[in-house]
């Protein structure tokens, strides 16, 4: 029987459901999924009349499995999909979206989107081992793994999301600041940043299903293309600066994965061209990866 009366284990997880809530947040990128997946812990927890020796240990275990479960339902979801259907635009759906965003912000919103392109059990690999240092021989059998095997899955996932620039870091830095201003002045509404930061002959291209009713998908000429960024300001919000195949760009993104993501051609510290990407074939094959850190 167990050791501890139903009041102590509430105690006792009431102590960790702080780092759960933490470890299933990053696994699944929802601040709603990963309360719920506590709370199912916690009625495993409950439910249970064995005398668990290592609580800590236990409960990262569950915790995991029911991420990776919800992790693979995703997964097989995507896979039945029609390939034709076309990301949704809108953010996120049925959680609070500035409670979400503000959780994002907590943990860091570039890496749930990294995050959120890894598979099930290197997602799951790298979470556990990389941000909570736990041991491989712990997560092996979650994943129905070896320790090697897991290794090489965290790894894998590792390199995915610290891939490097492909620009020299001159470049690098010029890239990375017109985006940046780009992005101030779309989400505070500011046509006059904008206008500083595009190019006079800049083109934007989009994919449609980015756009809203009646919008082009070519646009030329820094104040009809400001003017269409001032249109998109809501969504302007939620996007996040990445690494996108190994330039500065912009990405928003659900729980499942990238909405759509912004590539940019800048010269002369100007922006000169970008195309917003939201068609499902091109955004799979996108590698996206953490911006490096600012010297």
């Amino acid at each position: 029987m167990r050791a501890d009366p139903p009041e102590a284990s509430a105690r006792a997880f009431e102590q960790r459901r702080d780092r759960l809530r933490g470890i299933a947040y990053r696994m699944v990128g929802s601040a709603a999924e990963a309360e719920d997946a506590v709370q199912e812990a916690w009625l495993r927890l409950a439910g249970t009349d064995t005398e668990i020796a290592d609580l800590d240990g236990w409960l990262t275990t569950v915790v995991s499995r029911i991420c990776l479960d919800l992790l693979r339902t995703r997964t097989r979801r995507a896979e039945v999909a029609s390939v034709d259907t076309p990301a949704r635009a809108a953010t996120g759906a049925g959680a609070d979206p500035e409670a979400e965003a503000l959780q994002a912000d907590c943990v860091g919103r570039a890496l749930l989107v990294v995050l959120g392109t890894l598979g099930p059990e290197e997602r799951v690999a790298f979470v556990l081992h990389d941000l909570f240092a736990v041991p491989f021989a712990e997560i092996a059998p979650m994943l129905g793994r070896t320790p090697a095997t897991t290794k090489k899955l965290a790894s894998r996932a590792r390199l995915r999301v610290h891939a490097p620039a492909r620009i020299e870091s001159t470049e690098l830095l010029e890239h990375r600041a017109a985006v940046t201003a780009f992005a101030r002045a779309a989400r505070e509404g500011d046509l006059g940043g904008l206008l500083a930061v595009l190019a006079p002959d800049v083109v934007r291209t989009a994919d449609p299903a980015s756009l809203s009713p009646g919008m082009a998908v070519v646009v030329r000429g820094a104040r009809a293309v400001a003017e269409g960024a001032l249109a998109l300001r809501r969504r302007s919000r939620d996007a996040v600066l990445m690494l996108v195949d190994g330039r500065p760009g912009l990405v928003v993104a659900e729980a499942g994965g990238p909405v759509f993501a912004v590539t940019f051609v800048v010269r002369g510290g100007r922006i000169a061209a970008y195309d917003v990407v939201a068609s499902p074939h091109r955004l799979a094959v996108l590698t996206l990866s953490l911006p490096p850190a600012t010297p």
